[in-house]
């Protein structure tokens, strides 16, 4: 199978790897992308794993009535090798009890202790 990240990579070798904690994101993109890939898996548990303390919520229920369809990255800042923030824009196509819908957001990212993970929504 594909990763639903849509870099055409197997998801074991993808997105997979990261999931399953045998390699951690090395870029803010990286993880952007392998959270809506732990969407598109229905992986919660990988989710709240990269979501900032500050910002995670106590707990997340993913609707199965929810198909992730593509992702788009459509720009980002900082969030390389070498930084300790960053931001992703992205557009994720997705269906919705048979509508099709789509999520457009600049998310913040921070690294600590080595670990890339999820803020917010820039503006929040």
């Amino acid at each position: 199978m594909n990763c639903p990240c849509g870099l055409g990579e197997p998801y074991g070798t993808c997105c997979g790897a990261f999931h399953s904690g045998s390699r951690t994101a090395p870029t803010a993109e990286a993880l952007m992308r392998s959270r809506y890939s732990a969407f598109a898996v229905a992986d919660g548990a990988y989710l709240l794993a990269t979501w900032h303390p500050t910002s995670r919520p106590g707990e997340l229920e993913l609707d199965p009535d929810q198909e992730w369809l593509r992702l788009e990255v459509l720009g980002r800042t900082g969030g390389g090798l070498l930084h300790t923030t960053g931001t992703v824009e992205f557009r994720a196509v997705y269906r919705w009890r048979g509508k099709r819908d789509e999520l457009h957001e600049t998310s913040r990212f921070t690294r600590d202790d080595g670990r890339w993970l999820y803020v917010a929504p820039v503006g929040d």
